[in-house]
């Protein structure tokens, strides 16, 4: 017998875990599919994720038992939980993925070590990256802390082709315990909408986004009214949907669209493949600095003033700022536990430099409330808004959330669907929202607030912190 101990990978196609450990020429046996709920993973935790996490686990256990097994499932540490599975059926090998994050990386040496104590030997694969991270680095040999060098290496190295799911034959045949309810995980039921995470359906996602909004992606990615992105980042965070079988189905919609295809059909493919590398990008630099997700990558000469006005930072988060576009991108977190990827620089750029709050405020209320929250991105994408990280916005560079507004949104779609109080308020009065006198948005949109700060006095603010923490005089 053998184990595969599920983790981020929750599912069976294209899973280079489970494939090794049910590939025919291996002679240690049927393989007993494992997940461990795991306590200290659980405290970083928070319903939305956690609820998409039980939704991908039921899926992936009806795909066991649909093939004459099950997925074995337990609760505690995973040092003291997979040995005594080990020995209980007989297994002399754990496979599984390899994980980047500090956290991840402490545990898994505590499991290397209490395996070795059972004489149960482990194969660990790459599964939730096409690049491990350390496997692209600087001619010294150093990672990657400018991301154009790093993608353009990545773009150039071969793919791993999908890996095709086990066989009922190679699958042990066991039973597994139900799974536990959110309750009794500790956790509410989420606010927000959550996406289902059954891996055939975020397949058909994957299929959708791939026969038409891929060709577009370049002109429309950064356009929230027009649903232009793939919206795969909580299956690629969970697994549901492996991260080959992505960039395969990439790779033949450029294939599919080079008989007629424009140049720029191709770009927005590539550009759209940009965005997978910038994901590993995150992943190694978090893999060679885990401290970056409590601490400034970039450090400076003085600590950053941070005002982090409480009441600020509370209307941030409720999307009660009087800045439309960045009202909306908060709501649409508050509704579907989701946000564009404009509006999450948008928003941070607010939080970070007009209201000069501490990104790692910032970062903490995404990692309650996002589905998608993955710790490399997030500590990267924030970072960069708040010019502290790798490749980061220039400290001098300050979003002005009304010129976004205008440019992407410019007939105020998005910001309507999510800022009900402005719908009947015509798209010029609200991207000049900030511009308006009292008088004006109390007759337009009594119920919407007034702007909280005024964008032009904070962008100096900001810029004069960052020059005082830079030591510049």
């Amino acid at each position: 017998m053998q184990i595969h101990w599920h983790r981020r990978d929750l599912r069976a196609v294209d899973n280079a875990g489970l494939a090794a450990a049910a590939a025919p020429a291996e002679d240690d046996g049927p393989v007993v599919p494992v997940f461990v709920f795991d306590e200290a993973v659980l405290a970083h935790a928070a319903p939305p994720r956690v609820a998409f996490m039980l939704d991908a686990l039921d899926s992936l256990r009806a795909w066991y038992r649909e093939r004459g097994s099950d997925l074995v499932v337990a609760r505690g540490d995973p040092a003291d939980v997979l040995p005594d599975l080990a020995e209980r059926h007989g297994a002399s090998v754990v496979t599984w993925g390899e994980d980047y994050s500090g956290l991840a990386k402490e545990r898994d040496a505590r499991v290397r070590l209490a395996l070795d104590e059972v004489d149960v030997d482990r194969r660990v694969v790459t599964d939730s990256v096409l690049h491990e991270p350390g496997s692209i680095t600087t001619n010294d040999g150093e990672p990657y802390s400018v991301f154009t060098y790093y993608g353009r290496k990545w773009q150039d190295r071969p793919k791993d082709d999908p890996y095709e799911p086990p066989t009922s034959s190679t699958l042990a045949d066991v039973s597994g315990n139900p799974l536990p309810s959110l309750e009794a995980l500790g956790f509410d039921e989420p606010a927000a909408q959550i996406p289902t995470a059954d891996p055939a359906a975020a397949r058909e996602r994957l299929a959708a986004f791939c026969d038409g909004p891929i060709y577009e992606y370049e002109d429309l990615r950064d356009v929230p009214a027009t649903e232009n992105t793939s919206r795969l980042s909580p299956h690629l965070k969970f697994g549901t949907l492996g991260i080959r079988e992505v960039y395969a189905a990439t790779e033949a919609a450029k294939e599919s669209a080079k008989d007629g295809a424009t140049d720029e059909q191709v770009e927005s493919i590539e550009t759209f493949q940009s965005e997978l590398a910038w994901r590993e990008f995150y992943f190694q630099v978090l893999a060679a600095n885990p401290e970056t997700v409590s601490q400034n990558f970039k450090d400076y000469e003085n600590p950053i003033d941070w005002r982090n006005d409480p009441e600020e930072f509370e209307a941030w988060k409720a999307g009660e700022t009087g800045y439309p576009f960045v009202d909306a991108g908060m709501r649409q977190l508050r509704a579907e536990a989701f946000v564009h990827n404009r509006l999450r620089m948008v928003v941070a750029s607010f939080l970070t430099k007009d209201l000069l709050v501490d990104w790692r405020r910032g970062y903490d209320w995404f990692r309650e409330r996002l589905v998608d929250h993955d710790a490399a991105s997030d500590v990267g994408g924030w970072q960069w808004a708040a010019s502290t990280g790798t490749d980061a916005q220039p400290y001098f560079r300050v979003f002005n959330p009304t010129t976004q507004g205008e440019r992407y949104d410019p007939d105020a779609e998005y910001i309507t669907e999510y800022v009900p109080e402005l719908r009947d308020v015509d798209s010029d009065l609200i991207h000049e929202w900030p511009d308006l006198s009292q008088t004006q948005r109390r007759n337009v949109a009594p119920e919407y607030p007034d702007p909280i700060v005024d964008h032009g006095e904070r962008r100096e603010e900001a810029i004069a912190a960052f020059e005082a923490a830079r030591g510049d005089s």
